[in-house]
C-alpha cells in the first residue's frame, strides 16, 4: 500500500504563487502519518523549504519560533524565514545544503555532537522563572500514564505514579527550546552542523532538549554525551537531574500513547523501552 503524504491546498499554492512567482517542487520530504507537507521547491530566486498544513499546530509554533527567537540570532546555523501566513498554515524558509546527520557515519563522531551542543546553548534564550512549570509537566505525565492503560502493564504504571509523587517541585527557569533536538534535525555540510525544524519550539526547562538524545544517541555512548555537554558549556546539577527525570517520564509515556494513536509500532515500543530504563534505575 503506498504511503499517504499530505498535499498543498489551493490556498497554499496561491500564496506560493504570490510569494515565489514561478515555482516547482524539487523533492517531497513529508513524513508519512504526519499532517504537514514538507517540500523543497525552486523559484527564480533560488531554492526553498515549504511547510504547510491546514490542521497541524506545529506550523504556528515554527513561525512563532522564527519571529520571536531565531530572527534575532543572526549567525545561528539555521534556516531563515522568508514568508509565512500563520492563519493559512504555511511558511517558506531558505534551503540549507547538506544531509541529515541521522544514519550517516558522522553520527558516531563526538565533534558533531559538540557542535550541536554549542548551537543549543545559543538557541536556548532564557525566559521567566516559573513556579507552575513542574506541576504542569507532572499533570501531563499523570494524564499520559492514565491514557496508557492497556498499552503499559499495570505494575509499571503503578511504579511510574509512585515515582511521580516522589519527585520534588521547585521554581524552574524557562528557556526557548527546540523540542526535538536530535540528529534527525541536524544537517551536516562540509563538516559543519546546522539545525532545522522548529515546529515543537516552546518555553520549557533547558534539560527537556536532552531527553531524546539521552534515550537514543547517548545511551551506551558516554563520549557523545560528554562532547555534547562540553559544547553547551553546562553541567547538570541536582535540580537539573530531578527535572530531567520528570521530563523523561513525560516523554516516555507520551511516546507510547501518541505512537499508538498514529500506528507507529516501532516508536511505541521505544516509549516502553524508555519506561523500562526509568524503572530499572530505581531497582
Amino acid at each position: 500500500m503506498p504511503e499517504s503524504r499530505p498535499a498543498l491546498s489551493a490556498s497554499h499554492r496561491h500564496l506560493l504563487d504570490i510569494w515565489l512567482g514561478d515555482w516547482s517542487v524539487v523533492a517531497d520530504h513529508s513524513w508519512p502519518l504526519q499532517e504537514t507537507a514538507v517540500l523543497k521547491v525552486r523559484s527564480r530566486s533560488g531554492e526553498h523549504i515549504v511547510k504547510a498544513s491546514e490542521t497541524s499546530h506545529h506550523i504556528g509554533r515554527e513561525i512563532a519560533a522564527h519571529r520571536d527567537v531565531l530572527n534575532a540570532l543572526h549567525d545561528l546555523p539555521a534556516p531563515r524565514l522568508q514568508f509565512a501566513d500563520i492563519q493559512a498554515g504555511i511558511l517558506v524558509t531558505e534551503y540549507l545544503p547538506g544531509r541529515l546527520l541521522l544514519g550517516t557515519p558522522e553520527q558516531e563522531h563526538p565533534d558533531y555532537f559538540e557542535q550541536a551542543g554549542a548551537i543549543l546553548a545559543r538557541l536556548q534564550v532564557p525566559g521567566p522563572l516559573s513556579d507552575e512549570y513542574l506541576d504542569a509537566v507532572a499533570a501531563r505525565t499523570l494524564d499520559g500514564i492514565e491514557r496508557a492503560e492497556c498499552l503499559v502493564d499495570d505494575l509499571s504504571r503503578r511504579r511510574l505514579k509512585m515515582k511521580l509523587r516522589s519527585l520534588s517541585r521547585h521554581p524552574v527557569r524557562l528557556y526557548f527550546t527546540h523540542g526535538d533536538y536530535q540528529p534527525r534535525n541536524w544537517l551536516v555540510h562540509e563538516g559543519r552542523i546546522a539545525v532545522i525544524d522548529f515546529g515543537r519550539g516552546a518555553q520549557r526547562s533547558w534539560v527537556s532538549d536532552l531527553v531524546r538524545l539521552r534515550s537514543k544517541d547517548f545511551h551506551d555512548r558516554p563520549e557523545l554525551e560528554a562532547a555534547f555537554m562540553r559544547g553547551t558549556g553546562r553541567e547538570l546539577d541536582a535540580d537539573d537531574l530531578a527535572v530531567l527525570e520528570l521530563e523523561t517520564m513525560r516523554e516516555a509515556v507520551g511516546t507510547v500513547v501518541w505512537s499508538h494513536g498514529i500506528g507507529d509500532d516501532d516508536f511505541e515500543e521505544h516509549g516502553r523501552v524508555m519506561i523500562r530504563r526509568l524503572l530499572e534505575d530505581d531497582a
